[in-house]
């Protein structure tokens, strides 16, 4: 085996439609909730040229949509401080300097900084994107000190609406984000039931279905408050998905699916058929939390050469925007920040699709100016319904929504002056191919070398869970809650695993990865994993076919 890998850098179903989330009505709702009233007020205000700055309290709306309202209200108010930091650390840049050499550098160090913290806070979509986007745009906008402070308010009382905003939803189900997660866990799982265990596809239906289940299990956690009735019932629909993911053959999907439908339906309420007999091999459920996280910089160290390479990238795409002589060369630094992605695969793809949704998105610029330059109010109402479009289409695929996304960014640098739709339109052409081609330059020549260490480590960790579970199925009378914890921590285990290894499968030049070994450490991770779900009582009592050696063996 060669001790490196070339990957392909592929183009087939990079524009492939998705299908919409189950809540993509609510980022797009919560966008024009929380943009829209601000913009409304400055406009009557007379100062529709500060939306700037409310907008960057604003568009905090958007983050953590996924989330139970506990952990959800923690998301946004650090996504609202991290914006305003973001934006403090500009304007006062901007206020000292106009050297257009230093603006991108402290640009693109953001940007680096930005990417980093999401990643690891693993803050979600839409991630750094927005946070990059406001603070590289406010580098370029003139001022002194003594208006940092206001703007800086205006920002915080923005962002604190956008948190009332993302919060409001609770008030009428406070419990609406885990049924969510619980039905996306149970959907997955019929997928992989679908399979039987076998065929092509079984293997990343099976992937996909850990994750889902892990992930509702954490929105559950995340929740926290006592077990109550409605998280019992979700904690026995996980215990089922669990089972089923155990033993594929004897799982009915169309089960499966009925408790999905009734888990998204108009009341979400848990009063489902739910079989009762696994009421007992819930021990420890009550008492298990979310496995401890390491401290933040320890999550950081591994996302090192990502930062780096976001720097270098930015940086020379604003760098080359400024030699051609484009007036905006924070859009060329957004564009590059935009690309990078977990390798250089999906790198290369959002490449693609950035380029292709902007230059779409300037046509729809050209149709749409006329209307918005109307009056300031149909230029505020458009910037809305782009808003709401944004969202609305981002999940289908990324370069869907940039249609919507780059129309709206030119209408914003109106809110201060009319400007020529023409330079616009050029300007934006040009840094997004500046951006996307030099960032792809930066991402291929900043290599991910520590991708292949975190492989190791990932396959170590999962190996460990599986040793512990393995000791522990070998006693005749494990303790209840060692056994659930030593099953939680082997799924927690291969669902990173998983990801691991996708995201260095997809690295340049790569040394090559451990591939059969990955497969092996997943095959019997899986095999002590069904396990232990059968060693509780979890999974189909007719169909269990006992605990074997091969199940246990170290």
């Amino acid at each position: 085996m060669s001790s490196a890998t070339r990957h392909r850098l592929p183009l087939a179903g990079t524009l492939r439609l998705g299908r919409p989330s189950d809540i993509w009505f609510k980022p797009a709702l919560s966008a024009v909730a929380a943009v829209t009233p601000p913009n409304l007020i400055l406009l009557a205000l007379g100062r529709l040229d500060l939306a700037m700055y409310t907008m960057a309290g604003s568009l905090c709306a958007l983050y953590g949509h996924n989330r139970p309202y506990a952990a959800r209200a923690r998301t946004l108010g650090r996504a609202v401080l991290g914006m305003v930091a973001g934006l403090a650390v500009a304007l006062v840049t901007a206020s000292l300097t106009s050297d257009a050499v230093i603006l991108v550098t402290v640009g693109a160090v953001l940007a680096a900084v930005q990417k980093a913290v999401c990643d690891a806070t693993r803050i979600g979509p839409p991630a750094n994107v927005v946070f990059t986007f406001i603070s590289s745009a406010s580098l370029f906008v003139p001022g002194t000190l003594g208006e940092v402070p206001g703007h800086l308010g205006l920002a915080l009382a923005a962002g604190a609406w956008s948190w009332l905003v993302g919060m409001a939803p609770g008030l009428v189900r406070p419990h609406g984000p885990e049924p969510r997660a619980t039905a996306g866990a149970l959907s997955a799982t019929a997928a992989y039931a679908d399979t039987r265990g076998t065929g092509e596809g079984h293997a990343s239906a099976r992937a996909a279905s850990a994750a889902a289940i892990h992930a509702a299990w954490q929105s559950l956690l995340a929740a926290g408050g006592g077990p109550g009735t409605t998280r019992r019932a979700l904690e026995r629909l996980l215990v089922r998905a669990e089972a089923a993911l155990a033993a594929p053959a004897d799982t009915d999907p169309a089960r499966l699916r009925a408790w999905a439908r009734e888990l998204r339906g108009p009341r979400r309420a848990p009063s489902l058929d739910i079989p009762g007999e696994d009421a007992d091999e819930l021990l420890g459920l009550d008492t298990v939390s979310a496995l401890p996280r390491p401290p933040l910089r320890h999550r950081l160290a591994p996302l090192l050469p990502i930062a780096v390479r976001t720097a270098v990238g930015c940086a020379l795409a604003g760098y080359a925007s400024l030699a051609l002589g484009v007036g905006r060369p924070y859009w060329a630094l957004v564009t590059a920040a935009s690309l990078y992605q977990a390798n250089l695969t999906l790198t290369w793809r959002r490449g693609v699709q950035r380029v292709v949704g902007n230059v779409l998105g300037v046509l729809a610029f050209a149709v749409l100016a006329p209307l918005a330059h109307v009056d300031a109010v149909a230029l505020v109402l458009c910037c809305a319904a782009l808003n709401f479009g944004a969202e609305a289409l981002m999940g289908r695929n990324y370069w869907l929504g940039s249609i919507c996304v780059t129309p709206m960014a030119l209408l914003v640098t109106e809110f201060a002056r009319r400007q020529d739709p023409t330079d616009l339109m050029t300007d934006r052409v040009v840094d997004t191919l500046v951006g996307a081609l030099i960032g792809f330059v930066a991402a291929v020549a900043v290599t991910n070398r520590r991708a292949g260490d975190r492989l190791e480590h990932a396959l170590t960790e999962a190996e460990r869970a599986r040793e512990r579970a393995a000791r522990l199925l070998a006693e005749a009378h494990p303790e209840p809650r060692a056994l659930d914890g030593a099953r939680r921590g082997l799924a927690t285990a291969l669902v990173d695993l998983r990801a691991t290894a996708d995201a260095a499968a997809g690295e340049w030049w790569q040394r090559a990865s451990p591939a059969d070994r990955v497969v092996l450490a997943e095959q019997s991770g899986h095999r002590t994993l069904a396990a232990t779900v059968r060693r509780q009582g979890l999974a189909p009592r007719q169909h269990d076919p006992g605990t074997t050696t091969e199940d246990i063996r170290p």
